[in-house]
């Protein structure tokens, strides 16, 4: 089918708010820029909206039925720290941060759908919510806080991968990426000689047990049918060659899918912290930090969903997943409080190479823009006729 002029030049601007929003990408809780082009984008549409200034998000909210049911649509402002390498012509000029996980995408996607549901209004209320910090610090409940979800109820956010192809949405029920949590051992042996080792308590080979030790909680002690990881991502000790380390620290992440056997993995790793202390005579305590929740889609928002995506993309073009993420994602602080439903937008050329999200390389195929932003029309009108008859 001929694309028509009107589409065209919808397209031209969605690929020039990604680009802007690429160029300039800013750390979690700092979107200060971020935010006024969103507030900029709002004011041309006449869609009113709240902004508390640095660290807040951007609530905007589409209202011809004050008294009738309401949606949300949810993007994420923040960028991450690093430097990009993709050497496109709209890469990041701030150094040290970039947009490796696509949130510029989704910043454009629900502001080219905020256009389209302006220009002809569905009946009841849509809250456009730009959250910051989905990256650093569970920016979404900073939203919640500043009553995004004020007579709303339901929600609907999605997120580019190179999973799949460009064409192809991932709809799935239930739980679609995991519970994270970080921990941090702290080994406290005796210092001493490299010599004279039976004068010390060699805190390096203590956290070489632990290392090893943890790995048996998911291979050993977890159900394999059950995804889980532990990784130690970072050890720190000893100050020279010849001298053996009185202390050294651990750190590392858990990624979980069910509640209980993310409670085993705690249970075990202050278990071997206890033990591996008590067998070498040091001190070794754990600190776990609580992360994101999982992100669990409601089976009912889902449907709706799964509406929505097909009207885009056609059934050929709905993917099933075949497992939850182990990534993590603070949407699901949303999801605690409302019904809602996450989804994926594949962003892969055929015949890219895929690329992770969060490499310095990560790019998307611009094509999926316009498939993102109409999901995103769809699924809100879907949702409120849906929430309105009920």
């Amino acid at each position: 089918m001929r694309k028509t002029r009107a589409a065209e030049d919808s397209k031209s601007h969605l690929v020039a708010m990604r680009r802007w929003l690429h160029q300039h990408p800013e750390l979690s809780f700092h979107e200060c820029e971020t935010a006024r082009y969103i507030a900029n984008e709002l004011e041309r549409l006449g869609i009113p909206y709240e902004y508390g200034g640095e660290g807040s998000a951007v609530i905007a909210r589409l209202q011809t039925d004050p008294a009738g049911p309401g949606v949300a649509l949810r993007a994420e402002m923040d960028a991450l720290p690093g430097h990009e390498t993709t050497g496109a012509p709209y890469a990041s000029v701030n150094e040290g941060a970039m947009h490796a996980c696509g949130h510029g995408a989704h910043i454009a996607m629900v502001l080219a759908a905020a256009a389209s549901l302006a220009s002809s209004p569905p009946r009841g209320n849509v809250v456009f919510v730009f959250q910051p910090a989905e990256e650093s610090g569970g920016g979404a409940r900073t939203a919640i806080s500043e009553g995004a979800l004020q007579g709303v109820d339901s929600i609907f956010a999605g997120h580019v991968t190179h999973e799949y192809e460009t064409g192809k949405i991932m709809v799935a029920e239930g739980v679609v990426t995991s519970q994270s949590d970080r921990f941090v051992f702290e080994i406290t042996g005796k210092g001493g000689h490299g010599a004279r080792p039976h004068e010390a308590i060699d805190a390096v080979v203590i956290a070489g047990f632990l290392i090893t030790a943890v790995q048996t909680l998911v291979s050993r002690e977890v159900n394999p049918l059950h995804p889980s990881v532990v990784t130690i991502g970072s050890v720190h000790a000893g100050s020279a060659p010849n001298v053996i380390a009185e202390e050294a620290i651990l750190a590392g992440s858990i990624r979980t899918t069910t509640e209980e056997i993310r409670e085993h993995i705690h249970r075990g790793l202050r278990r071997m912290a206890d033990a591996i202390g008590e067998l070498h005579n040091a001190e070794v305590s754990v600190v776990i930090d609580e992360g994101y929740p999982p992100v669990i889609n409601d089976p009912g928002a889902t449907g709706l969903a799964r509406t929505a995506a097909g009207l885009v993309v056609g059934p050929q073009g709905l993917v099933k997943m075949e497992h939850p993420s182990m990534g993590s994602e603070d949407f699901a602080y949303f999801l605690q409080k409302i019904p809602g439903s996450f989804v994926r937008f594949g962003a892969r050329r055929s015949g890219w190479e895929p690329i992770p999200l969060h490499s310095p390389s990560f790019d998307i195929d611009e094509d999926v823009l316009p498939i993102g932003a109409e999901y995103f029309d769809r699924v809100a009108r879907i949702a409120l006729e849906h929430q309105g008859v009920r």
